[in-house]
């Protein structure tokens, strides 16, 4: 053949008989190829790389062109061994041999006999091998059955080529010229959609007709897989419409994208997976990630599931699994910075340091769940920030004020639109720890049972050292433990707080302060933060003790010193004004300064009323905001002994009111009270500052007191106050809010008070400095707080019944 040939003919029988007959040398060089096998007959090119390839063809090509065709066992090997090649390989004549523009050699070759290497002569500068020829004796069948399998091998593959659009229909027309049955099976053979070991298979068969049945096999799978391919293509064919246009368009652009350096989908997985890396979650959480992750990889990245499963798997890595920060159990340290940070309180800060010990102790990072019960603006929040500090932890808040959805706790399930994680996982996701200081705020405001869930059960679950190791969010759709969460619950009152729920928590109750300690608050906190939050040195303003004094008196009525700060802020920026403009000012804040500053006084000391009037009792009262007095007036006036009770009071106040009135009456004659009176003269019951509700049964004694003074017209034991609840055998029962109805009566010069004798021990916990210049008097009945506030001299001009 002509070496300038461009196309080769195909093989005829008789081209076939001339080439089995032939014989072959005893001795071959040997030529390595890759995922190709050659098969006697077949012309095939040949890209050759290696520098002992391209040798092997240029002296081959300039001596007799016969060479040995061997395929390697493996295609990744770069420089074989003998033990790498198969045995059996095809005899091969180079036709024509191409220098390509990169350097590579490309050569045309065309199988002759298969032959099987006996023995590897050298490997240098190439192989040559000592071979033999294989399957010497092998002969075309030429029965009905052998041309019967060779039709069917030749009508699949026109099938194919014609099925296939990837093969080019001029490939029909050399099947269909094939005389040859042998070159058939060859010719096919090379030409399968199989690996170069099934085709290497095929090459090793010394029974012609087996490979014929081998070969007729495959293409009938081929054939079926082709037309399967094809019925499936048809049904989902569709006209290309917008919809697709921007598909197609995508594809071309993620194409794009992943030839500069790949597409954002792509980043956005390698993130995970490098963030995924780094995590000490349990063999669960993992296993979870991977089969969500491999889930990720299968979607669409313009489906709408693919947001809420990349969101999902971003939520598994940003949380911080089994990450703790080392606590700091220096007491000394903890207890400093308690005091830096709140002035008082010392029994509230020995508790926490009692809890900071056992934590010290157990060492086992399970942290206790506090409450801190009291009136606004006494520090609860802060000290919550302050505990964080002194333990070196991370240190989150969350509002539960107003919260009715037990979704906001636990989280949404996947399956819905927006779906988001519940603010307990989010808060963790945020702090980067997994055992923050966290504090509950607000835990007595949050909503009860309703058709969006019971956020208050959710919180049993959370606040129950016994289940929150094992807490479960919705979203998340996995256990995480809680149980190294320091939870910190604030609360203004316990009154609306579940019981279950407070059962979970240890009560720690924060009163409201004395005068002497806002005072020294003001001056170590509140008014350098507001000269630092304003711009002002220490040295261009100065607030005198009295000046302050005035402030808490005239301009506040608080348990705690959050208004107190309010005003002082606004005093200071009065001031920072002056300072501003450059215009004289004078530095010292005056008490008669405030006026002009802040107005008038908003509030006026609570002062006694003198016991000149009889009926007109003081009495104390816990609010919100700490402990206030109230006075109970009672006046008699004739009539057909109604009672009346004025001064926008509750129900169970109202019944105190009747429990008194009734009492009074059936021990009329020990006050030598004439029980007719009761049926001539009409009750009025009144509590002052009637726009403000008043509730609650611990003004029952005060009422006694009043309606048993009105009808005695005896005065009542002066600056004295009292509170205790009654009933209607006579018993005087214990009442709350002790500490703080103490302060309201310190502030008002009340010298005595009268309480149950149960609240004793109430009276003993409280520190001695509250208490100083105060006596008590303990009651267990109504007589006795008659005989003790009564005096024997009446009033001046008394009501003659």
């Amino acid at each position: 053949m002509n070496p300038d040939t461009e196309f080769f003919p195909l093989l005829s029988a008789e081209d076939e008989q001339m080439m089995n007959e032939e014989e072959i040398p005893d001795e071959l060089p040997i030529l390595p190829v890759r995922n190709t096998v050659l098969f006697p007959g077949v012309v095939i090119p040949i890209t050759a790389g290696r520098d002992k390839s391209i040798k092997l063809l240029r002296d081959a090509y300039k001596g007799n062109n016969i060479i040995g065709v061997v395929a390697q066992k493996d295609a990744s090997v770069d420089d074989p061994k003998a033990e790498d090649l198969n045995k059996v390989g095809t005899v091969a004549r180079i036709i024509k041999i191409l220098q390509m523009p990169d350097g590579n050699t490309t050569a045309i070759i065309q199988g002759k006999k298969r032959f099987e290497i006996l023995e590897m002569l050298s490997d240098e500068p190439y192989f040559f091998a000592s071979v033999k020829t294989y399957a010497q004796k092998e002969k075309t069948p030429d029965t009905d059955n052998f041309n019967a399998l060779i039709s069917s091998i030749k009508d699949l593959s026109v099938q194919i080529i014609e099925k296939s659009p990837s093969i080019p229909s001029d490939a029909v027309f050399a099947i269909n010229n094939i005389e040859s049955a042998g070159f058939m099976v060859n010719f096919v053979s090379s030409n399968l959609n199989v690996t170069s070991e099934e085709k290497q298979a095929l090459l090793e068969m010394k029974n012609i007709e087996e490979r014929a049945h081998k070969v007729l096999e495959t293409l009938t799978k081929e054939l079926q897989l082709l037309e399967l391919k094809n019925q499936i293509q048809k049904k989902v064919k569709v006209d290309m419409d917008k919809q697709q246009r921007d598909f197609l368009l995508n594809q071309q652009l993620k194409t794009i994208q992943e030839e500069l350096g790949g597409g954002p989908h792509d980043q956005e997985l390698m993130r995970l997976t490098e963030k995924a890396g780094d995590k000490k979650w349990s063999k669960e959480v993992n296993d979870t990630f991977r089969e969500a992750f491999s889930r990720l990889q299968r979607m669409n990245p313009n489906a709408a599931e693919y947001s809420i499963q990349l969101n999902y798997l971003e939520l598994m890595v940003d949380l911080p699994w089994n990450e703790y920060t080392q606590d700091n159990l220096d007491l000394k340290h903890a207890r400093k910075v308690l005091d830096t940070d709140h002035y008082g309180l010392e029994k509230i800060k020995e508790r926490i340091i009692e809890y900071l010990a056992v934590l010290k102790l157990k060492n086992d990072m399970k942290a206790p769940i506090l409450c801190f019960v009291g009136p606004p603006g006494v520090g609860k929040t802060s000290l919550g920030k302050s505990i964080a500090r002194a333990l070196q932890r991370k240190y989150v808040r969350m509002s539960l004020g107003g919260l009715s959805d037990e979704s906001e706790l636990r989280g949404h399930r996947k399956t819905y639109i927006g779906a988001m994680p519940g603010r307990i996982i989010q808060s963790l996701k945020k702090v980067q720890s997994s055992n923050p200081v966290f504090m509950l705020d607000e835990i007595d405001k949050v909503g009860g049972k309703n058709f969006n869930g019971d956020p208050q059960s959710a919180l049993l679950e959370i606040l129950d050292p016994e289940q929150n190791s094992t807490f479960y969010d919705n979203f998340l759709e996995l256990e995480y433990d809680l149980s190294k969460v320091m939870f910190i619950a604030t609360a203004n009152t316990l009154s609306t707080v579940h019981p279950a729920l407070q059962d979970r928590m240890e009560v720690i109750d924060l009163s409201g302060y004395l005068m002497e300690e806002k005072l020294e608050i003001a001056k170590i906190h509140l008014i350098p933060k507001e000269f630092k939050e304003n711009g002002i040195k220490k040295s261009q303003l100065s607030f005198p003790k009295k000046t302050v004094e005035a402030i808490i008196q005239n301009y506040t009525r608080e348990a705690g010193v959050r208004l107190l700060e309010k005003q002082i802020a606004k005093v200071i920026r009065n001031r920072a004004k002056f300072i501003a403009m450059d215009e004289p000012y004078e530095p010292k804040i005056k008490p008669e300064d405030l006026t002009s500053i802040l107005g008038k006084p908003h509030f006026h000391k609570e002062s006694l009323i003198n016991n000149d009037v009889a009926g007109v009792v003081t009495g104390l009262a816990w609010t919100r905001v700490g402990g206030e007095i109230l006075f109970v007036e009672v006046s008699l006036s004739k009539g057909k002994g109604h009672l009346k009770l004025t001064g926008n009071l509750g129900d169970v106040m109202k019944e105190s009111a009747s429990l008194a009135y009734e009492y009074l009456k059936a021990h009329a004659s020990y006050l030598d009270i004439n029980s007719d009176v009761f049926d001539n003269w009409n009750v009025h019951i009144h509590v002052p500052e009637g726009a403000t509700p008043k509730d609650g049964p611990s003004a029952g004694v005060t009422m006694l007191t009043a309606l048993a003074s009105a009808f005695t017209q005896r005065k009542v034991k002066d600056k004295m106050a009292m509170t205790g609840e009654i009933t209607l055998r006579g018993k005087v029962m214990p009442v709350g809010g002790i500490k703080e109805k103490i302060l309201a009566a310190k502030r008002a010069n009340i010298n005595t008070i009268l309480l149950s004798a149960e609240n004793e021990s109430d009276i003993a916990e409280i520190p001695d400095r509250y208490i100083e210049g105060l006596t008590f008097k303990y009651v267990q009945n109504m007589l006795e707080v008659l005989d003790f506030a009564l005096l024997n001299e009446k009033v001046k001009n008394p009501v003659a019944f």
